[in-house]
């Protein structure tokens, strides 16, 4: 087995030329055996199985630095350089993660997990190099995707004026760009980045610019002819006209024409980009026949592609899903807009009934929330669909934008809390921090699936900025017969009793369920609330728990500082010094990848370890 005999980058070079689609075929056909019961981002991985290849072949690893964009797709280069053994514990707690991590090994140079990054933490490292005076090849692998989000290019348009080499590779998945894979271009390529080309090229702009009065002009006018021919014969003209070179189309599943390429980009003393052609899932035929669905994927059946773990219950995005499409039909002024996840965050059924009403702006998310402003500023009612964890890429357009206006734009904030297996980059922990934060800011979150309904029926008739946050995965259907009507910055009572209080908010008022419950089993009054509202805090009901409580236990799934706990603690604090209050919230600090219920337990936000630290907290006390 070739794959067997790579432990370390350099191994593959001992690989004969031959071998290279044998090799290819082994890496494809372990992903697919690997992933199909950790589950993971397959698609994208098996696409660029030969562009990863050519890359460890071509280049010196790990001095010369590899930048992954996003980076779900490094699996490839986790198996080149020596991790092959790691991948039966991938994503799981305490095995390697599914996106690059410098801690994990040298070979990774930069952390990643947000789109579009790769371009600016790349040239960052080049220029570095360069002012250290140290040797060695950059290299930003940036997807098509990827380039639609505004940070690729600030970058690029910065790239273009580094004065030595630094190498971007353009994954283009759905040959969005160009189609010329062919001789001329492969020529072209040869002859514009060979040394006597250069030469020429720069001996010549010198002789010009030398030339008394007229120099400066002729230089310019023959500038402006070379460009005017170089759009007839050579793609990728937007970035030579920013002043990078641009080489390709190039096969991105021929390991030869690659490692050709890239020795050639090597050889120009700036900025330069590689358009590389690849088809996401390759070698499979369920991921290329749906990509998008094998983007990430829960652990599957290899021969048929289907889900191990049968949906029996829907997920909180499958009810904001049909919800907002049900409110869509009543309100024509209803609109929906998403930032290249149409299908993780539900919005698919909506785009298929609402075609004129959908909006994906692509990787973009700041321009999602600025964009659904200006469409609430003249009547509309936009609701945003963002992951939590992407929504802190539009935090500055929710305070200037939105907030600022008091426009009633609605945010859907989905994958609130903790998710699991993508780790640090992708756990949705902050929102409640730095939206609480924002004058005029609401937030929300549910205790259950019948209450995201009611609070996208109060979302959409709201007046003024506004976040709904909801967790990932399966809707909770307990506590259905509370359900009383929503009013702003009001908590619910569930359980009233004394003594202990639990004040908890969307996913956390389940845990507080269960708490309720083992305390109730223990002969222990307990009254339960859901908070309802993060922001405002209802500060009437916790004065309320105040008169009949010594101590009151604040539950959510976010970090402590800034959270909803700390408000409740100051509000307390300073009106009822006598009560205490336990903050039970996520430490100030990322979370790795691993299973959400191990995380929880491992964190202390689970039900049994929420009981131990109210009974370490009294035993503290007496």
């Amino acid at each position: 087995m070739l794959l067997e005999r790579i432990e370390k980058s350099s191994d593959i070079k001992n690989i004969r030329e031959e071998d290279y689609p044998a090799l290819a075929q082994e890496i494809r056909q372990f992903l697919i055996e690997k992933t199909s019961h950790t589950g993971g981002h397959l698609a994208s991985n098996l696409g660029v199985v030969e562009l990863t290849m050519a890359l460890h072949l071509a280049f010196d690893l790990p001095k010369d630095k590899i930048v992954w964009d996003v980076g779900h797709q490094s699996y490839t280069h986790k198996l080149l350089s020596g991790r092959r053994t790691g991948f039966d514990e991938l994503r799981q707690l305490g095995g390697i993660s599914g996106f690059p991590k410098r801690k994990e090994s040298d070979y990774d140079a930069f952390d990643t997990g947000h789109s579009s990054t790769s371009i600016s933490a790349g040239l960052g490292i080049a220029q570095a190099r360069d002012i250290l005076g140290e040797d060695y090849s950059v290299i930003s692998v940036i997807g098509d995707g990827s380039m639609t989000g505004g940070m690729a290019f600030e970058a690029l348009n910065n790239a273009a004026q580094i004065e030595k080499n630094f190498i971007i590779v353009l994954n283009d998945n759905e040959m969005s760009i160009s189609k010329n894979v062919g001789g001329i271009s492969k020529y072209l390529n040869g002859v514009r980045t060979g040394e006597p080309y250069l030469n020429l090229k720069s001996g010549v702009e010198k002789t010009l610019t030398a030339i008394p009065l007229v120099g400066e002009r002729l230089h310019y006018r023959l500038r402006l002819l070379k460009n005017g021919i170089k759009q007839f014969l050579v793609p990728g003209m937007l970035f030579e006209d920013m002043g990078i070179t641009y080489l390709g189309p190039v096969d991105g599943h021929n390991v030869k024409d690659m490692i050709q390429v890239f020795r050639e980009a090597k050889r120009i003393p700036h900025a330069v980009l590689v358009h590389v052609i690849t088809k996401k899932g390759k070698g499979y035929a369920p991921a290329e026949k749906n990509p998008s669905r094998f983007h990430g994927v829960e652990p599957f059946d290899i021969a048929t592609g289907k889900p191990l773990n049968k949906k029996i219950y829907p997920s909180y995005t499958d009810v904001f899903s049909k919800k907002i499409c049900e409110l869509a039909h009543t309100d024509p002024k209803l609109v929906a807009v998403t930032a290249a996840m149409s299908d993780g965050t539900g919005l698919s059924r909506f785009a298929k009934e609402f075609p004129d009403r959908f909006f994906d702006v692509g990787i973009a998310e700041a321009h999602a929330v600025t964009s659904a402003a200006g469409m609430a500023s003249v009547g509309l009612k936009p609701v945003v669909a963002v992951y939590s964890s992407f929504l802190q890429r539009g935090f500055d357009q929710v305070i200037h934008d939105v907030c600022l206006q008091k426009l009633p734009v609605l945010l859907a904030v989905d994958r609130a809390g903790l998710v699991g297996s993508d780790g640090e980059t992708h756990q949705g922990i902050f929102d409640l921090s730095f939206l609480g934060m924002v004058p005029g800011m609401s937030v929300m979150a549910p205790k259950n699936l019948w209450e995201l309904q009611a609070m996208l029926e109060f979302g959409v008739g709201f007046d003024g900025p506004l976040a709904i946050r909801y967790p990932r995965g399966q809707a909770y259907r307990g506590l259905k017969e509370f359900a009383a009507p929503i009013e702003y910055g009001r908590a619910e009572m569930l359980f009233e009793e004394s003594d202990l209080a639990l004040f908890a908010l969307g996913s956390m008022v389940s845990t507080g369920e269960h708490v309720r419950d083992k305390l109730k089993a223990q002969g222990r009054a307990c009254t339960l609330v859901n908070a309802r509202f993060m922001k405002p805090l209802d500060t009437e009901m916790i004065g309320r728990l105040c008169e009949k409580h010594r101590l009151i236990v604040t539950l959510e799934e976010n970090v402590e500082n800034g959270g909803m706990g700390m408000g409740v603690t100051e509000f307390v604090h300073d009106r009822y010094p006598g009560v205490q209050v336990i903050r039970i919230a996520l430490p100030d600090d990322y979370v790795e990848h691993g299973n959400v219920t191990l995380l929880r337990e491992k964190l202390g936000i689970d039900s049994d370890s929420v009981i131990r630290r109210i009974m370490a907290e009294e035993n503290r006390t007496e």
